[in-house]
């Protein structure tokens, strides 16, 4: 059984090559997945591996990138390296400051 993910060997339409400027955040995602893996607090298979963890629906509504955060929020927790609260708080502290800036 496949899972909601894989779509390999699927017809999935034509793939428009074209290319695109990544976002700050999406940048800053990619560089905080390469300096865990160069210490050693996250692998491409755990990243991977929580990715393919996301339900469909909200595979289906994230980004790329959304996936990777989520992938590793998730992979830091479950090495016990972040908890739950600890996002939580710096996730409402963030969400504060913006409101505060007016974005």
């Amino acid at each position: 059984m496949r899972s909601h993910h894989d779509m390999g060997g699927l017809p999935a339409g034509r793939v428009e090559a074209t290319g695109h400027d990544y976002a700050l955040w999406e940048k800053r995602v990619d560089a905080l997945m390469e300096l865990l893996a160069g210490v050693g607090r996250m692998t491409v298979d755990e990243l991977r591996k929580n990715i393919e963890a996301i339900g469909p629906d909200a595979y289906d509504r994230m980004t790329y990138y959304e996936r990777w955060i989520h992938s590793i929020s998730q992979t830091l927790i479950q090495r016990g390296v972040i908890t739950i609260d600890e996002l939580g708080r710096k996730m409402a502290q963030v969400e504060a400051r913006h409101k505060e800036e007016g974005r």
